[in-house]
């Protein structure tokens, strides 16, 4: 290995690496993958520097996103299955997930691997069968595709404050023509997968005259992860740790009784805890006073 690519290989090791999850996930792990169809796409909260960087340009807490393929065993075309049987030597009774990630290109990963993470399932509402398995051809054909060394410096390059980069520093990594086109990031290669029979993500749509309108795919790489969450043709599905789908079930929940509130960093607030006391006494010496009043009343 070349001094550069030993170089090259620290600062993706040190981008990518992931920090621990704060807090308990949000999702039900279980039930979300006994749900999880595939071509669904699957969108992660990273903890990551690459995510903290993405998480700022996009202004999105989602900052990967993965393409659900299922189990090998289930994928049609029998030359694609022969491919993912030499690729992946794991269990065969792994759900897998295609995805690209810095430092190792485009991969196979087992879903289990994200299950701590908190996720959300994007699915793409009414999509044909036939459908379906092109695209998931189109990912898995794409395996072993290289990550673009670009895409490593203009990471880097983001994790300083932006204002005082010259403009010629500046990332173009969400722009039209940086990068090779046969070297992929994570969103990239899922929506030209799902271009390639031509499913809408964030179509441009151009009006031709009075009564027609045209639609345009939108460059895939300008798709991040947080458009699969905003484009109106995928269903959000959702798994939360606790099902609140029966009537007033919220009101069972395991909440603290200890009248404070948490911030993001694990640390309670003062100010607002104060105000909810004070909110609450309050409110008791409302009701205490509502009674004096009625009783009051009844004497007279």
């Amino acid at each position: 290995m070349s001094i550069k690519d030993k170089l090259l290989k620290k600062l993706t090791d040190w981008l990518m690496r992931e920090k621990p999850p704060k807090g308990m996930p949000l999702s039900d792990f279980n039930r979300l993958r006994y749900e999880i169809k595939p071509c669904d796409v699957l969108l992660i909260e990273g903890q990551s520097r690459v995510s903290n960087v993405i998480r700022r340009v996009t202004q999105s807490p989602w900052t990967h996103a993965m393409l659900y393929i299922g189990y090998i065993r289930d994928i049609e075309n029998p030359e694609l299955r022969k491919k993912l049987k030499t690729l992946y030597t794991g269990d065969e009774n792994d759900q897998l997930v295609i995805e690209g990630l810095l430092g190792k290109g485009t991969i196979l990963t087992p879903l289990k691997y994200y299950a701590k993470s908190h996720m959300r399932i994007c699915r793409p509402d009414g999509i044909a069968r036939e459908d379906n398995q092109k695209v998931l051809s189109y990912a898995i054909r794409q395996l072993g595709m290289p990550y673009n060394v670009r895409q490593i410096l203009d990471l880097a390059r983001l994790l300083f404050p932006w204002s005082i980069l010259p403009r010629r520093w500046r990332s173009s990594l969400f722009v039209y023509n940086a990068g090779d086109a046969t070297q992929q990031i994570c969103s990239t290669l899922i929506a030209e997968a799902f271009a390639s029979v031509k499913f809408p993500i964030l179509p441009v749509i151009k009006r031709k005259d009075k009564n027609k309108v045209a639609l345009y795919q939108l460059n895939p790489r300008l798709i991040t992860p947080k458009d699969f969450d905003y484009s109106p043709f995928f269903d959000i599905i959702k798994y939360p740790i606790y099902d609140l789908s029966e009537k007033g079930l919220y009101r069972h929940l395991p909440w603290s009784e200890d009248n404070i509130v948490m911030n993001d960093d694990g640390t309670t607030s003062n100010h607002v805890s104060k105000t909810l006391t004070d909110t609450a006494a309050n409110s008791s010496d409302t009701k205490t006073k509502k009674a004096e009043a009625e009783k009051a009343i009844d004497k007279k």
